[in-house]
């Protein structure tokens, strides 16, 4: 990867360039296509068949044919080019004669082209809801009184999001989803996603907290489509002894499954909680935000000041508050943060009007300090609720970083995983504290709206906590050293202590220039790694 020299004149940041993410997502893409042999031949209406003439030699060498045009046919192939864009491919076998090309693309519209003879036709076109659809080619041929038809069903690389739950799917402790026993090490449990409960079949993705427990060594997991082969990037990392969790946006494999790799030297257990999936139905788009504080136990936003009881719970708006919309809104993106804790427990983050569920979004020892990604669905009332699940009180901290709608226009495209920083391996060295590295992800792409990564931090050597919020300089003002320091951020997206290695999902929005800043905010140094998963795009 290569660094930019621009950084502000009071600060040490430095910018990572990454190769283009769109591009290379999309590249391992799903291709539709149809064989010539599937094309259909009519005779225009109104005209008399015609005998074909016998086939030529024409002076160059090539084939040539009269009347009738028997050879006539198309194939076709097409992939997705954006998030709602589809391209298409229309491959012509024909006499040199001028033709016609009309695509019907299966939502009313229609593109018309010409062609002369033999040729290949491009089209593109973007759909305003993301799906499925039969696109109808159809080559006319005028001067023979003939044309050929041929229909390839095509699928949006985009996904819009359905909530669903928070639901258990797995528990290897009490044989939920998978056999009852840990996991042994270097091998995977196969969940079901597609088809089980009220999932439907066809997910493109799911959004799991997966948490690993029971551990006697150190390792990490990692989750994947059944089926691909398995990545070399971690979702969950895990010491001895620890009960970790983590929220996951992972591909679902065609037979409906996704792997929880067990990359420890020793056996473990995993439980997964569902809380929503991912089809190329029209549901709810997304809308990335900047981040802001909704909950705070410690001063009393949001709720009653003073720390969550034991068992207790509260309900927060989210609704109509800030930046969310009042309506409309099926289901929020946050980070939730737990901070002195007097016990054991865990968090459960859901809807507000029904009983908390027996899933758990953040897992906590006495004392801790530790935050993770949440996705929930929003109740009826706009509210969600957070119950302590731990016999003691706790602080709770609430940000909201995005929210799901049918008005949002963002779809979702799933990526094969790809590291776009490493500081271990980076010349620039560890992220020095109170100091930030920013990652142009989506400069000069102003419909990529924001990120899926997986954060590592490793190497730490103070308390501290990452922010990951969108850049407010330009590419030009980085590069003509005018960029200015940002200010720094209070909302955190992990927290760790000295010593510890810890991973939480971030959902970042890449605001108006495309650049997301990474800060480290501890008085220590830290390594950083960051994995891309997934990107969401406008129409």
């Amino acid at each position: 990867m290569a660094h930019a020299d621009g950084a502000p004149a009071d600060g040490k940041a430095h910018g990572v360039s990454t190769p283009d993410l769109a591009e290379a997502g999309l590249s391992k893409g799903a291709k539709f296509t149809s064989p010539a042999s599937k094309s259909t031949r009519q005779t225009l209406p109104g005209a008399k068949s015609r005998t074909a003439a016998p086939q030529t030699l024409a002076a160059d060498g090539a084939t040539a044919t009269t009347a009738g045009n028997p050879t006539l046919a198309v194939a076709l192939e097409a992939f997705g080019f954006s998030a709602h864009g589809i391209e298409l491919d229309s491959s012509i076998t024909s006499a040199d004669t001028p033709l016609d090309v009309s695509v019907a693309w299966g939502d009313g519209t229609t593109s018309p082209a010409t062609a002369n003879g033999t040729e290949l036709v491009v089209s593109e076109h973007t759909y305003a809801e993301v799906g499925t659809y039969t696109v109808k080619v159809t080559v006319t041929d005028k001067a023979n009184n003939t044309s050929v038809t041929n229909e390839v069903a095509v699928s949006t690389a985009g996904s819009d999001y359905t909530p669903y739950g928070p639901t258990r799917l797995l528990d290897t402790r009490s044989g939920t989803g998978a056999p009852k026993a840990k996991v042994a090490p270097y091998t995977s449990s196969r969940l079901k996603v597609g088809g089980n409960g009220g999932i439907p079949a066809g997910v493109t993705a799911v959004v799991l907290n997966v948490t690993v427990t029971n551990t006697s060594s150190g390792g990490h997991i990692t989750a994947f489509a059944d089926g691909d082969e398995r990545p070399t990037t971690s979702n969950v990392n895990f010491a001895p002894g620890q009960t970790v969790p983590n929220l996951v946006i992972v591909p679902v494999g065609e037979n409906g499954y996704v792997d929880l790799y067990n990359g420890g030297w020793e056996s473990v257990d995993l439980i997964a909680d569902v809380t929503g999936y991912f089809t190329n139905t029209a549901s709810s788009g997304y809308t990335p935000l900047t981040p802001a504080r909704f909950v705070d136990t410690r001063s009393g936003l949001g709720t009653a000041k003073g720390q969550l009881a034991g068992y207790g719970s509260f309900s927060t708006q989210i609704s109509g508050v800030g930046q969310v919309p009042a309506s409309g809104v099926t289901a929020v993106a946050l980070n939730v943060t737990v901070t002195n804790p007097r016990s054991d427990g865990h968090l459960t983050v859901y809807p507000s009007g029904q009983s908390a569920p027996t899933a758990s979004n953040v897992n906590f020892t006495a004392g801790q300090t530790i935050a993770n990604s949440v996705i929930v669905p929003v109740g009826p009332d706009g509210k969600i609720s957070v119950r302590n699940g731990g016999w003691n009180p706790a602080d709770v901290i609430v940000d909201v970083v995005g929210y799901y709608s049918p008005k949002s226009t963002s779809a979702y495209i799933p990526f094969a995983p790809d590291r776009a920083i490493d500081t271990r391996d980076d010349k620039a060295g560890p992220l020095d504290g109170r100091n930030y590295i920013w990652a142009d992800l989506a400069v000069g792409q102003p419909d990529i709206k924001g990120f899926v990564l997986n954060t590592t931090v490793t190497n730490t050597k103070d308390t501290g906590f990452l922010a990951v919020t969108p850049d407010p300089n330009s590419m030009e003002a980085y590069e003509g050293d005018t960029a200015v320091r940002p200010a720094e951020p209070s909302s955190s997206t992990l927290n760790w202590t000295v010593g510890k290695t810890v991973p939480n999902l971030v959902q970042a929005g890449t605001g108006a220039n495309g650049i997301v800043d990474f800060w480290n905010m501890s008085f220590g140094d830290i390594d950083l790694i960051v994995d891309v998963f997934g990107m969401y795009q406008d129409n």
